[in-house]
């Protein structure tokens, strides 16, 4: 049986039952974007403007605290209301003062705003505010050991921090995940590292399906290698007996995402599908096997 097709049949089965909700497989350090300082949420609008939940502090609060900010990492702006005392004057422009020859101000709110950094994007930090507890991590033998094989024969660096993001950056080559305490069980620790795993393999030192550059998030490129790395992940779990109901219902409602942003043409799984299996071989080092028409 081809376990490549077994998969992708399998997707665009559960992709036909309708809209699958997608949960994230690890325990995020916050609900909501806070500040690191006080763990309060930030207001309404900032949450909108920062984006991405979890702690943020200024380049001074991550320098006071015996940290550094990650070279390319980028600011984003919080605003507040600042109100400012303004000297009122009359017609001609003239100062008004009061009966004891005292200006008279009024109160006007001035907008201001300050940078800040997402705790992700510092050295030497860890979060502070967790809304969910760690677990006991079980790790499972022959996952680890093609994984660690994997990152030996490959070169490519493996780092576990206590975040809110899973990523492999092409550029420093080196594939960055929680703590395998924060992800809610083994099956979806494996998932997140070989999907990973998965992106690193395009990598121009590898297979070079990357071809050496980084994909605007969100375009053509981007979702369908998101494609090839899940069902890269899918088919590693599926290999090793690590596949559960949730991670492969988890699995669909990924790739459902992407499709949608590729105009949902489930043929492109089909076509994802045989770059994945090309990954896979690689992490798994098995030789590619050559297949005859006819």
């Amino acid at each position: 049986m081809d376990i490549y097709a077994e998969i992708t049949n399998r997707i665009i089965e559960a992709l036909e039952k309708g809209k699958i909700p997608w949960e994230r497989p690890w325990r995020r350090t916050a609900d909501l974007a806070i500040k690191r300082t006080t763990g309060q949420p930030y207001s309404l609008l900032n949450q909108i403007l920062l984006g991405e939940p979890g702690e943020y502090l200024t380049f001074d609060q991550c320098r006071k605290e015996g940290g550094r900010i990650k070279k390319g990492a980028k600011a984003k702006v919080v605003v507040f209301w600042k109100f400012v005392q303004c000297p009122q004057k009359d017609e001609d422009g003239n100062l008004l003062t009061d009966s004891k020859g005292r200006n008279i101000t009024k109160s006007v709110p001035l907008l201001k705003y300050f940078n800040v950094f997402h705790i992700d994007d510092c050295e030497g930090l860890e979060p502070k505010h967790y809304t969910e507890e760690l677990t006991d991590f079980d790790p499972v033998e022959k996952a680890e050991d093609v994984l660690t094989d994997y990152v030996a024969r490959s070169g490519v660096t493996l780092e576990h921090q206590k975040q809110s993001r899973a990523y492999y950056s092409p550029s420093s080559d080196k594939i960055v995940l929680p703590l395998k305490e924060q992800f809610k069980g083994s099956p979806q620790y494996y998932g997140t590292a070989f999907h990973e795993a998965t992106h690193s393999t395009g990598h121009p030192s590898r297979l070079n399906r990357l071809d050496g550059s980084i994909a605007a998030f969100g375009d053509d490129s981007y979702s369908k290698e998101e494609l090839v790395a899940e069902i890269g992940s899918a088919t590693i779990l599926s290999m090793l007996g690590l596949e559960t109901e949730n991670t492969f219902r988890n699995t669909a409602a990924y790739i459902q995402g992407w499709l949608k942003a590729l105009r949902n043409d489930k043929r492109l799984i089909v076509s994802a599908a045989g770059k994945a299996e090309k990954a896979v071989n690689l992490i798994m080092n098995k030789k590619t096997e050559q297949r005859v028409a006819g």
